[in-house]
């Protein structure tokens, strides 16, 4: 078992792309690590690095306490699990998984025994005679964690590995590792794009965007009080409702939240009031997941959201309704960044569906695209403002899309009208930059 940390890293590519952004963090002994984040945020390289496949641009990599920088791979006690199993295809499973005993010169009678041991854990003894080619997706990467195992490692480094696997097969052999290395004592970094991977298999999560560490804490933290809008963002599905409030301050008495023609308000009492305050007559993001939502009769009083249901998903083990409640969304892209970079001449299915229904989506000025800031399109684009609020100057705003969850088919469909109560101590509250409004919250 090893521990790891990481000071300051840095990784600057040769074409001047920064991968890694000064990241710090500390991976305890036995720790089960995720790393979390979209394609292209740095956690592969973040992982290569610790892995000393590729080399920091400055910083410090620790291992057990010593400096690991100029460390080759094969003397830094670790085992990595690729994506691609990463399989000798000429050679059996059993030969597969001990091909590091064999590296190590042990010899033929104890090599098979160490192997047909770590296959019976896995659930592969029966195929060790078999080759790659032969085996499921779900097999072979199995016989990819025979052979790290069986190296007894200090340190796993797994990127990415049930990606190629279908659901059915990802939801059993993330449990399946999660009890293995957790067996074993073996301290684990484990790279993915996938939340549900994260918050059901690690002991802490660091989420990643753009190379810079956002947010590090356990799965009940992070998904819980997400320090950053961009992990509030990332985390959950649906992902969390996210609009704009205006702060108005009733000293001694409550704190007004208003979206649109919707009013909320947040009891003085509550230690969170007292950070909100500083926001009177400012805007500031409110996010809200659906389970903290709850269908009421329209005639309820106190803290509730009306509106109409724009459009129903159905799940089978439950519905959810998308409601038009006249406030104004946030919306972040799947990197983070807040789409405010925006192509004048783009948004034709918007103006489309705006011809059909007859209802102002939006002029072409107005539109507000999730990435645009990738390139596509083309057109002169508006300059990028650090805010991820909305421009005041605009006529017209993207329109928030409440997600409720209800009971399997409802009795209830498109325009349909829906009261829901608020639970207020489930509110999380951002400022214009993103960042966290909160007391005491970790």
């Amino acid at each position: 078992m090893a521990t790891v940390a990481l000071k300051d890293v840095m990784k600057v590519f040769a074409d001047g792309t920064v991968a890694v952004d000064r990241v710090n963090l500390d991976v305890g002994q036995g720790e089960f690590m995720v790393l979390l984040g979209p394609s292209g945020c740095g956690k592969s390289t973040l992982l290569r690095m610790v892995a000393g496949l590729e080399d920091p641009t400055s910083g410090a990599i620790m291992l057990d306490g010593d400096l690991a920088n100029d460390l080759p791979p094969r003397e830094r006690g670790v085992a990595m699990v690729f994506q691609d199993f990463a399989l000798y295809p000429h050679m059996t499973v059993g030969e597969n998984i001990g091909f590091p005993l064999r590296l190590s010169g042990v010899e033929p009678e104890p090599r098979a025994e160490q192997v047909a041991e770590v296959a019976s854990a896995l659930g592969i003894g029966d195929v060790l005679a078999r080759k790659p080619g032969q085996l499921s997706g779900g097999q072979r990467q199995r016989v990819a964690m025979g052979r790290a195992i069986v190296r007894r490692p200090k340190l796993f480094l797994m990127d990415e590995p049930l990606s190629n696997l279908d659901s059915g097969l990802r939801a059993e052999l993330r449990a399946e590792i999660s009890g293995l290395v957790r067996e074993l004592g073996v301290t684990t970094i484990y790279v993915t794009h996938d939340q549900a991977e994260a918050l059901t298999m690690a002991d802490r999560v660091a989420i990643l965007r753009k190379g810079v560490l956002q947010d590090v804490g356990t799965p009940t933290q992070v998904y819980g009080r997400p320090a950053t809008l961009y992990v509030a963002a990332f985390l959950g599905s649906p992902r969390m409702n996210l609009l704009e409030a205006e702060v108005y301050v009733h000293l001694d008495r409550h704190i007004a939240l208003h979206m649109g023609d919707q009013v909320l308000h947040l009891p003085w009492n509550d230690l969170r009031s007292r950070q909100v305050a500083h926001f009177h007559g400012e805007r500031i993001v409110i996010g809200v997941r659906a389970e903290a939502l709850t269908p009421v009769p329209d005639t309820t009083g106190g803290d509730v959201l009306r509106g109409r249901i724009r459009y129903l998903e159905h799940h089978g083990h439950e519905s959810l309704a998308f409601l038009d409640i006249g406030a104004t969304a946030v919306i972040v892209d799947e990197i983070g960044a807040p789409p405010t970079d925006i192509p004048i001449n783009g948004g034709g299915l918007r103006r489309f569906v705006s011809k059909l229904t007859g209802r102002s989506g939006g002029g072409v000025d107005d539109l507000e695209l999730v990435g645009a800031g990738n390139g596509r399109g083309g057109g002169r684009r508006a300059p990028q403002r650090d805010s991820v609020l909305s421009d005041p100057g605009r006529h017209h705003r993207r329109p928030a899309e409440l997600a409720v969850r209800l009971a399997p088919y409802p009795a209830v469909t498109h325009g349909h009208p829906l009261t829901v109560a608020v639970r207020m101590e489930a509110l999380h509250f951002f400022d214009e930059r993103g960042q966290r409004i909160d007391v005491g919250w970790r």
